[in-house]
């Protein structure tokens, strides 16, 4: 695993000589009379690199403990400098998402479903009732993740934040079995973190940011079981609706700034909910993911599970912006997610 890791770190270091604005450090802005102090204040938040100071506004810049209006603006425009924020070529662009990488299922059928695997830089997210192969998908991708794979995908480590309290280390090992790997390494490379309430959450994503920088490269991915539990807590009856949607919306959106600044993977999974106005309408299926719309529109390609007979689940794509709506039938196994044996 580790000579996985410092190849990982070779191609990345290559692909910054190739193109530096891809992952430039916070640290170069004193070339632009920048002082250290405030660096660290941006780093304290998270914010590590120049494409995370563009990604953050204003006003979200001058919150952050003594950072004045002057000093954002002088911040700003230094990044500025150091950034094509213009408009570029599609052409140009599909040369930037050849970046992209898929981290496998488990599953072939799946794989081929998703366009082959769970996507970089994006938002995967799968939702379905219980008993249906959310945790079970996200144990499976803790391992598969640090494993090589097809278009010279390298493998790398893995962060994984539970709100469900799910999360078992020996699945992982189970896991680590079928694929003939060291348990002790597979364990040592997932980076674990139990969340508490939507605030720790969301506190815990700019230790990811701070750790993705730290170690550029090196990790691939970012699991979170589930994004919504904490939330569906923390908030609760109609009046408290807005508030609960509004800073969902700041989460979902640094899930995405994280996948896009430092091209990592991020796969979430959420639950159901029942809806009491669907048997008005006749729907086949009352119930809905909850979430709603904002969650809808945040998550790249989004997930359909549901049970089959005995160990069988089918996976649906309900949205996505580049794969058709199909489905596949995959297997829960003591080593994973796998293909269902007909």
């Amino acid at each position: 695993m580790k000579v996985a890791e410092d190849q990982v770190v070779e191609d990345d270091a290559a692909y910054l000589d190739e193109e530096d604005s891809f992952f430039q450090n916070t640290d170069l802005l004193q070339k632009h009379g920048i002082n250290m102090a405030d660096i660290k204040k941006l780093k304290s938040v998270g914010i590590c690199t120049i494409k995370g100071i563009q990604m953050t506004t204003r006003k979200a810049l001058c919150n952050i403990k003594g950072l004045s209006e002057a000093k954002v603006e002088k911040i700003k425009e230094a990044a500025g400098k150091m950034l094509n924020l213009g408009f570029q070529t599609a052409f140009e662009y599909s040369v930037k998402r050849k970046q992209v990488f898929h981290i496998t299922t488990g599953s072939h059928e799946f794989n081929k479903l998703l366009g082959g695997g769970i996507e970089s830089m994006a938002i995967t997210e799968a939702f379905g009732e219980f008993r249906t192969g959310k945790t079970q998908l996200s144990h499976t991708l803790c391992v598969t993740a640090q494993l090589p794979g097809e278009d010279g995908y390298s493998g790398g480590k893995v962060i994984f934040i539970d709100t469900e309290h799910t999360f078992r280390p020996d699945r992982l090992r189970d896991i680590a079995d079928r694929f003939s790997v060291d348990h002790d390494a597979v364990l040592d490379n997932v980076l674990y973190a139990r969340a508490y309430t939507s605030e720790h959450q969301m506190e815990l994503l700019d230790f990811v940011a701070a750790k993705f920088h730290e170690e550029g490269g090196v990790f691939k991915l970012l699991i979170i079981d589930s994004i919504m539990a904490l939330f569906r807590v923390d908030f609760s009856g109609r009046g408290e609706l807005a508030e609960r949607q509004q800073k969902l919306a700041q989460m979902l959106s640094r899930l995405q700034k994280i996948s896009e600044e430092y091209n990592v993977a991020v796969f979430v999974t959420n639950q159901m909910t029942a809806d009491p106005g669907a048997g008005l309408t006749f729907q086949a299926d009352p119930k809905k993911p909850i979430g709603g719309h904002i969650l809808a529109h945040a998550s790249t390609t989004r997930l359909s599970l549901r049970k089959g007979r005995g160990e069988m689940r089918i996976a649906k794509i309900f949205d996505s912006p580049d794969m058709p709506e199909n489905e596949a039938m995959f297997a829960i196994t003591p080593g994973g997610i796998t293909d269902a044996k007909e």
